[in-house]
């Protein structure tokens, strides 16, 4: 493959790949749970995610490649966890793909009434499986206007929101802090409710580790990766935690149109024309960058674990853009699948089935991470770790508390009955993932050993 992602547009990529429809829509379910304390939430696991990353980068630094974390695990906990965690990743991105292509047909239906969900769908994923086919430059182009549109509105609504708070808004009074306090407290529901909230609010940040993916295919990667995941890190912090407090401040969490769509709720109290609309276009943004990073991330996973034979070797094959065909038209095939699902039949069983398998993925790959960076540094040892471009903040301290957070979440879930359905499918999914790395583990070995056998010469004195 052939490097052409700029710092600027890696930069992009990662914040793009975390804001979302999660944020713009899903949130609302999260703050009604919980009350205004959810911004606690936000933040807390914010700050875990910016560890991982940091766990992350210490690996992607030190040696980029296209297949991240699951080329890292391949390197330091074997072929069967590299495997595992590679397919599931893909696995999850295929998904989403899916969902995104119809999810996006859906919002297009209520700008243009009366056009067919599945047609909307089709062009969607022809336009942006074309785009990933051409070339790397064209999807880093893509993504990088995607989440500037993303970055752009979510920094203007703070500042509208930020002006709204101080009372400078015409005909808008300032909130102070009425719908803070003034409906239950920060935590209406107890502060039990942080739990669940947490769950939601931590699958929401998936998607920051894009940026190590697309390393292998970025200009001078070793720093361009350090500089960009130090940008993303923060500025997804802000994003979140500074419009989600905008929210929670503005009105009241327990309002009907803030469950339903926060952000359209906040621009429709401030008195914005055509909020709905507004908000309509600013998610449909969200679900198309979500949908073109979806067939890149997941491609280039496939494609990588091709190289180092945990895939199919087909699926390795490039075209002289430098881009690999096959595993781009694989990732994509299951957005094609969605849209002649939604021309034939209701679809809503299958990808409520697919969804909540893949629901966990997020914490299985960041459990994966933090395994690998400590065992990385423990087989490095103190003095070669010393020259680590980049390294996790007090080490081994810290990397262990990030694990215990991770099982913890995990715990969470299985004592949170909206989240233990996904839980248990994706452990399904897990088991079945890590039983075919270690038969493919077991497999090479017995390869090797066979070879191993056939070079020893003959034992003297043998017939």
């Amino acid at each position: 493959m052939k490097p052409a992602l700029s710092t600027r547009q890696l930069t992009m990529i990662g914040i793009g790949g975390v804001i979302g429809a999660g944020l713009f829509v899903g949130s609302g379910k999260a703050i009604n749970s919980t009350g205004p304390g959810v911004v606690f939430a936000y933040a807390g696991i914010g700050v875990l995610i910016v560890l991982v990353m940091r766990m992350l980068a210490e690996l992607a630094v030190a040696a980029p490649d296209t297949g991240s974390f699951s080329a890292y695990a391949t390197r330091e906990l074997g072929p069967w966890a590299g495997l595992a965690v590679g397919w599931l990743y893909a696995y999850h991105w295929a998904v989403i793909v899916a969902f995104e292509a119809i999810a996006g047909a859906a919002i297009a239906q209520h700008l243009v009434p009366g056009v067919p969900t599945w047609l909307v769908a089709l062009v969607f994923m022809a336009v942006l499986t074309g785009v990933n086919l051409a070339a790397v430059r064209s999807f880093g182009r893509f993504e990088y206007w995607f989440a500037l549109i993303k970055v752009a509105s979510i920094v203007a609504f703070i500042l509208v929101g930020l002006v709204a708070i101080a009372g400078l808004l015409p005909h808008v009074p300032a909130p102070g802090a009425s719908n803070l306090v003034g409906h239950g407290g920060l935590f209406p529901n107890g502060v039990g409710a942080l739990l669940p909230a947490a769950l939601t609010v931590f699958l929401s940040y998936f998607g920051t580790e894009l940026v190590t993916v697309a390393a292998g295919e970025s200009v001078n990667p070793a720093d361009t990766v350090r500089r960009s995941m130090r940008s993303v890190a923060t500025r997804i912090i802000v994003f979140y935690v500074g419009s989600i407090a905008v929210v929670v401040t503005l009105l009241p969490s327990s309002s009907a149109e803030v469950t339903a769509s926060p952000y359209t709720a906040v621009l429709g109290h401030l008195g914005i024309p055509s909020a709905a609309t507004v908000m309509d276009l600013i998610v449909l943004t969200a679900v198309l960058s979500c949908l073109n990073s979806g067939i890149y991330s997941s491609s280039r996973m496939v494609f990588s674990m091709a190289t180092r034979g945990e895939a199919p070797a087909w699926l390795r094959r490039v075209n002289r853009a430098g881009v690999p065909t096959r595993a781009v038209l694989g990732s994509a095939a299951a957005g094609f699948v969605a849209v002649l699902a939604n021309y034939f039949l209701p679809t809503d069983v299958v990808f409520t089935f697919l969804l909540n398998s893949s629901g966990a993925v997020a914490v299985v790959v960041y459990l994966c991470v933090a395994c690998t960076q400590i065992a990385g540094r423990r087989r490095l040892g103190r003095e070669a770790s010393a020259a680590l471009p980049v390294r996790m903040w007090g080490f081994p301290y810290l990397s262990i508390v990030v694990l215990v957070l991770l099982i913890g979440v995990l715990v969470g879930m299985a004592f949170t009955p909206s989240s233990r359905q996904p839980l248990i499918l994706t452990s399904v999914a897990t088991v079945v993932a890590v039983l075919a790395g270690l038969a493919w583990q077991r497999r090479q070995l017995g390869s090797w050993m066979a070879g191993v056998s056939r070079a020893e010469p003959d034992a003297p004195g043998a017939a």
